[in-house]
């Protein structure tokens, strides 16, 4: 029976935190809408000038070195020796706290340099507020490795939640008070940022809680002189945190990446073509509105396509071929329909949907294109997590890495061009490059079809019909006469009623049309009754 209760208690972890990454990716994308709405465009623009420096280090602190130092831990833990664990984690700890210290130093000291960098001296104050970040991740990369190697994944689910929770209050709290208070943007922004901080801090807090509780505190403690003689054993951690904890938080930046260039050039590239400050720094806000519509549009295909990561990389260990192959196709379907459900329904209702969330109709033909990101972050995203269930770490990473010099160059070409619609075009086709390296070294290590005829026939025409249902019901409420100051909740009546029925209407097509078995819709939510509209015939 114990490898059945260890089987069952990996899928119960990969549960709980598929569930806290669920959460804390719907809590990241909904404190921004009302955030903008205080703060208005230019108000987002300085925040999210920033923001991409507070998600690198989120990122350290939650995917690749908890992950490295959890395998690690949980290694050295089934060889029962209690120094040689203790040794593990804090020589863990000294070599994070180094890097997070140099991150630190580098973006604090060169706080003034990347803000010129931006052409925006006043976002330096912002920099250095984010910075500290880097000083407190290592700490929570630890204790959450620690728990994650004992197979406890509670405390880092918990403490995931925590910190999203308190960081969205702070941010909300902060940008209320201080525009209630007549404040400039920047200084409102900054005290947004200080979020940061209070998130992490929480999340800390929560772990060493935990300890404290269950009086483990002695269990990982550093002894004096701990270190002497065991050189090479500090040589053989760095090298594991240095590959493979810095090729899994490389290949998590995705759109952290795409964010930074357009941080680093895309207002420098419209003041430069003719827009004047304050209208180019209107101009970006309009533009971020996309990152909290592609966030909330990703997040379902993503942890449906993640829960089923451990499942492959278990497979894979017991050479499990026919149940590696089935659900690695099951994998990349789901990204695939979902991602092109949310985009094109996004794409065909992103007027009314824009005013309903951001107040205005402004940029909604750049964010209907940007809608199309969705799919590709999906594909990307269940593609970079299934080569890493077959042990392929370099390779993704490499790619992603690529993703900030091929953006910010194609902003460069586009922008001059075609404004902020350019930037959504080199978003695109970055992706869509980035995209296709991904599944040509996929196929390599991988034979199975996905592509098949009868698949894409499927999804084209949900596709088409769900277009046309959506676009004739915007067409036919857009005649109704409303009264004057309600343009709002009109907008919001329509873009949830018609993400209702279009939404209903796309899943209807792709199950009727056999697009996944009863054994698979079993491992959705409410797969038993989505499995319902299938045909009698392929009911059991």
């Amino acid at each position: 029976m114990k490898p059945v209760n260890q089987s069952k208690a990996l899928f119960r972890g990969a549960f709980i935190l598929a569930l806290a990454a669920l959460i804390t990716k719907i809590l990241s994308a909904v404190y921004r809408i009302p955030f903008q709405n205080i703060v208005g465009d230019v108000g987002f623009y300085i925040y999210q000038q920033v923001y991409p420096f507070y998600g690198l280090a989120i990122v350290l602190a939650t995917t690749g070195f908890p992950v490295v130092i959890s395998k690690l831990y949980a290694e050295q833990r089934e060889k029962r020796d209690p120094e040689k664990t203790r040794r593990l984690l804090f020589i863990s700890f000294i070599i994070l706290q180094l890097f997070g210290l140099l991150c630190f130093i580098i973006l604090y000291f060169g706080a003034g340099y990347i803000a010129s960098w931006m052409n925006d001296e006043k976002l330096a104050i912002l920099l250095r507020v984010v910075s500290i970040v880097f000083l407190l991740f290592p700490i929570v990369s630890i204790l959450r490795g620690y728990f994650q190697g004992k197979g406890d994944m509670l405390p880092t689910a918990l403490s995931q939640v925590g910190e999203q929770l308190i960081r969205a209050f702070t941010i909300l709290f902060c940008a209320y008070s201080l525009t209630q208070l007549g404040y400039s943007l920047y200084l409102i922004s900054g005290g947004a940022m200080f979020g940061s901080i209070t998130g992490i801090m929480v999340s800390a807090i929560i772990l060493f809680t935990f300890l404290y509780i269950r009086k483990e505190w002695n269990i990982i403690a550093p002894r004096k002189g701990m270190l002497n003689g065991y050189q090479r054993e500090v040589s053989v951690i760095f090298k594991t945190l240095a590959f493979q904890g810095l090729t899994i938080c490389i290949s998590g930046m995705l759109m952290i990446f795409i964010q930074m260039a357009d941080a680093m050039n895309l207002y420098s590239l419209l003041t430069e073509n003719g827009y004047e400050k304050d209208m180019a720094k209107a101009v970006k806000g309009v533009f971020d509105r996309g990152q909290p519509l592609i966030q909330l549009g990703t997040i379902v295909s993503a942890s449906m396509s993640l829960s089923l990561v451990p499942l492959i990389t278990s497979a894979r260990i017991k050479k499990d071929v026919s149940f590696l192959q089935d659900k690695i196709q099951l994998a990349i379907r789901i990204s695939i329909v979902i991602g092109v459900g949310a985009s094109v329904g996004l794409w065909a209702i992103i007027e009314p949907a824009n005013i309903m969330l951001f107040e205005d109709n402004s940029g909604s033909s750049v964010l209907g294109i940007l809608s199309f990101v969705i799919l590709l972050s999906s594909i990307i995203t269940t593609i970079i997590a299934i080569m890493q269930g077959l042990g392929s770490l370099l390779f993704p990473a490499a790619v992603v890495l690529a993703t900030f010099p091929l953006k910010y160059i194609l902003n460069a070409l586009f922008v001059p061009i075609f404004g902020t619609m350019g930037a959504a075009y080199a978003t695109l086709i970055t992706l869509a490059l980035v995209c296709l390296l991904l599944y040509v070294k996929f196929k390599r290590m991988q034979s199975s079809t996905v592509l098949t005829v009868h698949f894409l026939g499927t999804l084209l025409t949900a596709a088409l019909l769900m277009i046309l249902l959506l676009k004739g019901c915007l067409a036919l409420t857009n005649m109704i006469t409303i009264p004057a100051g309600t343009e709002r909740l009109m907008a919001a009546i329509q873009a949830l009623g018609c993400a209702f029925l279009g939404g209903f209407l796309f899943l209807f097509i792709i199950i009727r049309g056999g697009v996944f078995l009863e054994k698979e819709l079993s491992l959705f939510p409410f797969g038993s009754k989505l499995s319902l509209l299938l045909p009698k015939k392929n009911r059991s």
